[in-house]
């Protein structure tokens, strides 16, 4: 019994034993971590649980949300039905470029291109007078589609467009091909959503939270997450840089994605950063804004739409 009794005692003691801190931590965090750790696959930290419905991201890591996952790809296996993740929705291409109202997916001319969902044709042609967006012949051949609840979709760089102006479509009808018409590098198919006014260059959505996720090489659905970085105010802030790390595979590789949040005038929804296209599992998310960095842990499940919210100064 003593001897038990001594265990117990030193079991007490070893869990109130405060950790030496060798390092100045410069990670804002719940769990403070110092910036030179190595995350071996057995010691990552905990990530608060999700809370059941509703879900406050101010008080948990992260939330699963419904998301909006209504439309279909608008190119179809055996094509490329994948994302450019090197130019996604509001980059600028480290400033080489407009910022970028949609998605491309990048495929070889004569690609077929299909209706995102049921719907009427507005407008087929060239884009001849600068209607959709401020320049002439900017999309080349270009196929809107008015869809219900004034959503809209947009297909640009076409070779071929196959519908009228008019014409009823349903999902996954053919409605062109790919090209490289108007301001275009290479073949591929540049894919917008609007909403509300579609001749509003800057009432676009980000397609990523829209269209269904696309399917990994093991057969199973990404994820998708969305990064909101607001400040005190709970007012989406103008520019932060952001890292989204993989934890290691079995193979012990590590997938990373960096970006920047969306340019001021398309902060127009509840997020300024998106990363689609994620393999189920653990990430580690990195905000640096005026010299901080702030960070949180994520667990992405397959089809899932993951939100996050961090709160700067």
């Amino acid at each position: 019994m003593k001897r038990i009794l001594n265990l117990f005692l030193l079991l007490i003691l070893v869990s109130c034993a405060k950790p030496v801190v060798t390092e100045t931590p410069t990670v804002i965090n719940t769990k403070v971590i110092p910036t030179s750790t190595v995350f071996p696959p057995t010691s990552f930290p905990m990530i608060t649980p999700v809370a059941e419905i509703p879900c406050d991201p101010l008080t948990v890591d992260y939330c699963i949300i419904e998301g909006h996952f209504i439309l279909q790809r608008p190119i179809h296996l055996p094509g490329n039905d994948l994302v450019d993740e090197t130019y996604p929705y509001g980059s600028t291409a480290n400033g080489t470029r407009e910022p970028h109202h949609g998605v491309e997916f990048p495929n070889q001319s004569g690609t077929p291109v299909y209706a995102a969902a049921n719907g009427t044709v507005i407008f087929v042609g060239p884009d001849k007078e600068a209607i959709y967006s401020p320049w002439p012949n900017f999309y080349g051949n270009l196929v809107v589609i008015h869809h219900k609840d004034g959503l809209f979709t947009l297909y640009a760089h076409l070779s071929k467009i196959h519908v009228k102006v008019g014409g009823v479509v349903g999902a996954g009808t053919q409605i062109g091909e790919v090209g490289r018409t108007g301001v275009a590098i290479g073949s591929h198919l540049h894919f917008e959503i609007r909403q509300g006014d579609v001749q509003d260059y800057f009432a676009t959505q980000n397609p990523e939270l829209w269209l269904v996720p696309a399917k990994g090489a093991n057969g199973k659905p990404f994820g998708t997450l969305t990064i909101s970085v607001v400040d005190g105010g709970r007012k989406l802030v103008k520019y932060a840089e952001y890292t989204i790390r993989s934890s290691p595979n079995q193979s012990g590789e590590v997938k990373s994605y960096y970006g920047i949040t969306y340019p001021s005038d398309m902060l127009n929804g509840d997020e300024n950063a998106v990363q689609g296209e994620l393999p189920a599992g653990r990430y580690r998310i990195a905000i640096e804004r005026n010299g901080k960095v702030y960070q949180r842990w994520v667990e992405v499940e397959s089809g899932r739409l993951m939100q996050v919210v961090f709160v700067v100064k």
